[in-house]
């Protein structure tokens, strides 16, 4: 089992996820790399994941908590965890405390 602790992004202050997405128009970089968030959270999988960490007290939570609440192998759950890491939604430590192995 992956030891990793990770947390949501961009939950902190007023700048947030999406600053000014309904004051004005996106510049095409802008909606870029919302369209890359947008992607990553397209798939029910990840955004139950992101959900899961986003609801735990702090925003973080081991991966190997996160693994035995789907019927999908660590791999597939590892996978999902680096697209939404690669959006820029999560960040993840490696070998975080309190994370134990089944």
């Amino acid at each position: 089992m992956s030891k990793q602790e990770l947390r949501v992004l961009g939950q902190d202050g007023v700048d947030g996820c999406c600053p000014g997405l309904l004051t004005t128009p996106l510049a095409s970089d802008q909606a870029a790399e919302l369209a890359r968030v947008f992607k990553a959270l397209g798939d029910p999988v990840r955004l139950q994941l992101l959900s899961m960490i986003a609801s735990r007290a702090g925003g973080e939570v081991c991966v190997c908590d996160l693994t035995p609440e789907f019927e999908l192998s660590q791999p597939t759950i590892s996978h999902h965890l680096k697209l939404l890491r690669e959006a820029g939604l999560i960040e993840g430590s490696a070998a975080a405390p309190g994370c134990t192995t089944a």
